[in-house]
């Protein structure tokens, strides 16, 4: 099987291929910056959440659920492996609901990308 072509670096300005996120050079301030966001930023119940064994199950719920697949990108008829799962109600908003699959949906990256944009709307 070949190998998986590189792409640039998500560094801003950076002009280097990698085959992962980031290129070498920025590997280490990418995960001191997302240490200093859940560190200081985040909120720490919700990193909790997010790291607890009860959201691995249910998220992986959703995901057999749904088929693996990207629910908003099914209703355009177009077949998209979903990288995660979305709550449809925020955590912030409905703690009670954190857990519950009718309030889970599993999403694509850039589907969840352009809900996230829509409710800053």
């Amino acid at each position: 099987m070949p190998a998986k072509p590189k792409r640039p670096c998500a560094f801003p300005t950076c002009p280097n291929l990698t085959k992962d996120r980031y290129c070498e050079s920025h590997q280490d301030r990418a995960k001191q910056e997302r240490q200093y966001y859940d560190r200081y930023v985040r909120d720490k119940k919700l990193v909790a959440f997010y790291h607890s064994v009860e959201w691995q199950r249910v998220r992986e719920q959703a995901l057999m659920r749904d088929h693996g697949l990207c629910q908003q990108c099914l209703k355009e008829k177009q077949i998209v492996t979903a990288d995660l799962v979305h709550h449809l109600r925020e955590v912030k908003e409905a703690w009670h609901l954190r857990l519950t699959l009718s309030n889970l949906v599993s999403l694509c990256n850039a589907c969840h990308n352009r809900e996230h944009g829509q409710r800053g709307k």
